[in-house]
């Protein structure tokens, strides 16, 4: 599965996503880690209010499980949540990215914590889920 930290210095879990310039992002199984690549964004990213900032890293992230951040707008959490992507709020901005990496395979070789493994089942999800979650939301209108 795939993991992405906002991170400001590529080493801590120190960026806002709505303000974050990177992104790293790990592939990540019980066997271990590997880095697979930084994604870079640019334009006025710390304008709020300016939700068509979010549209360029919700599209990124699509096919990643969690994503790690310092802060997130609710907005933002609720988008990223809709696509299947669990964010995850770092203790602190000191957090470690190889650290929570570690911690993350050590989980996955033993029984994960309930909210870790729902967001497992969501990258299984197909699209008769997808469907039936539209189904959901439209009959809740």
């Amino acid at each position: 599965m795939k993991i992405a930290f906002a991170t400001r210095d590529q080493i801590h879990i120190n960026a806002h996503f709505g303000w974050a310039k990177t992104i790293d992002v790990y592939e990540i199984s019980d066997e271990g880690y590997h880095f697979l690549e930084t994604l870079s964004f640019g334009g006025e990213l710390k304008e709020d209010g300016n939700e068509d900032k979010l549209l360029p890293k919700l599209k990124a992230l699509e096919d990643c499980t969690i994503v790690y951040i310092s802060a997130i707008g609710g907005s933002a959490a609720a988008r990223l949540i809709k696509k299947g992507v669990t964010p995850v709020k770092a203790r602190s901005e000191e957090d470690k990215i190889k650290d929570i990496l570690e911690r993350l395979v050590q989980t996955l070789k033993g029984s994960p914590p309930p909210w870790l493994r729902k967001a497992l089942k969501q990258t299984d999800r197909n699209f008769e889920d997808e469907l039936e979650d539209e189904l959901e939301e439209d009959a809740a209108v």
